[in-house]
């Protein structure tokens, strides 16, 4: 007898019966080894990055295979809106998507009809040939595929702020993910993602996701920042990078020891915190 499967809750469910903010962590080091360090500490959801990493569908694949012995939902961002990218990360069973420069109520809608096979959208069936449907060992899975795979938009500039109650408007967009780095580039103040007027959009956007009833993420590598967004009203918070927690935790540890400056231990410091 065929083996039946199903699969796993979406980020949109997970937010859905939360009752406080959950925590995510990126896997940016396009490792199976340490997305599968990183799945198993506890956070709630893992960001696997194509966008700015060197990540592909093989490696993105592999990971997820990692991290599927934990409880925490898999945030793949893919690299552009593209149909295409969405339909391959789709298809090797990636269930939630984080699309990055989402500008525009219409630019959202084309990615949504990207998730969805037609009649209602344009994703290409291959679903016997897929990981998305266990090579038709879920049953019913074209008929209900919308319900296993959740969407997310990156509101990242000046333009998609402006846009943002039509952007939390669109059917299909389950939530919205603000990223300050590239708002505040957009804004003329890169680098300054604690800038007043960048922290103001950020927090505005939030408070326009909570009056729409739509889950709002933030990138707050600074805990600081994390308390903010928060107390705000974020759905969900992405508090660390695998990569900066190396780069940094590597750093300390050394200057713990090579400091050579005749310092006492209590005297080291570590070095600064970098928000994203």
């Amino acid at each position: 007898m065929p083996v039946r499967l199903t699969l796993p809750d979406t980020l949109r469910d997970r937010l859905d019966a939360a009752d406080r903010a959950l925590i995510g962590l990126w896997a940016s080091a396009s490792s199976p080894v340490t997305a599968e360090i990183v799945a198993g500490s506890g956070c709630d959801w893992v960001l696997l990055d194509a966008e700015h990493s060197p990540n592909g569908l093989e490696s993105v694949l592999a990971q997820l295979h990692a991290m599927s012995a934990y409880p925490v939902a898999p945030l793949v961002r893919v690299p552009y809106g593209d149909t295409v990218a969405i339909k391959q990360f789709l298809d090797l069973g990636a269930q939630n998507l984080l699309v990055p420069m989402v500008d525009s109520a219409e630019q959202a809608e084309e990615i949504v009809r990207a998730v969805r096979y037609p009649p209602r959208g344009v994703r290409g069936v291959g679903s016997a040939l897929a990981r998305s449907a266990r090579w038709n060992r879920v049953d019913g899975y074209l008929g209900r595929a919308d319900e296993t795979v959740s969407l997310t938009v990156q509101i990242e500039s000046a333009a998609a702020v402006a846009e943002a109650e039509r952007i939390l408007a669109v059917d299909g967009v389950d939530a919205v993910f603000i990223g300050p780095s590239d708002l505040a580039a957009s804004m003329g103040l890169l680098g300054q993602q604690n800038h007043p007027d960048v922290v103001d959009a950020v927090l505005r956007t939030i408070e326009r996701a909570v009056a729409a009833g739509v889950p709002a993420g933030v990138n707050a590598f600074v805990p600081e920042d994390a308390d903010r967004y928060i107390a705000a009203g974020a759905s969900f918070v992405a508090v660390g990078a695998d990569v900066a927690i190396l780069a940094r935790q590597t750093e300390a540890l050394v200057a713990r020891f090579a400091a050579g400056d005749g310092r006492s231990d209590g005297d080291v410091q570590t070095p600064p915190r970098a928000s994203y």
